[in-house]
């Protein structure tokens, strides 16, 4: 079960990634916090491409480096997570998240990717 949980969530970020570069750019900037001191545009084009490579990671790091990845993936979800916040404080809406109360239940599927990310990269040697 790890094991397709870390593939799962090592393919959702790929996706993610590759929409933050794409399709999806201006929804991801209605996440940008207006204290990030980087272009929002830039900043989504950044966590992109640490999506990508986080999540290719997940998928192609031997079993030894996995924990290190899934802590690294972790400190990605704390470090973005106040993107969430502030998509929910200036009430923007942007992936469907047109209301308080989605972008508020958004905000508690971030603890949830946190403890995935530990979790589907436990179990294997250090």
């Amino acid at each position: 079960m790890r094991s397709f949980v870390r593939v799962l969530l090592g393919l959702a970020l790929v996706f993610a990634g590759t929409s933050h570069l794409t399709f999806a750019r201006k929804d991801f900037q209605a996440q940008v916090p207006d204290f990030v001191p980087l272009d929002t545009d830039t900043t989504v084009l950044a966590s992109g491409v640490a999506e990508i490579g986080l999540g290719s990671a997940l998928l192609l790091a031997p079993r030894g480096r996995r924990r290190f990845v899934g802590n690294l993936l972790a400190w990605f979800f704390v470090a973005v997570f106040p993107g969430n916040i502030s998509q929910w404080l200036n009430r923007r809406d942007a992936f469907g998240l047109d209301s308080d109360t989605k972008r508020i239940g958004r905000l508690f599927g971030q603890p949830l990717l946190i403890a995935a990310s530990l979790w589907s990269t436990r179990g294997g040697s250090r």
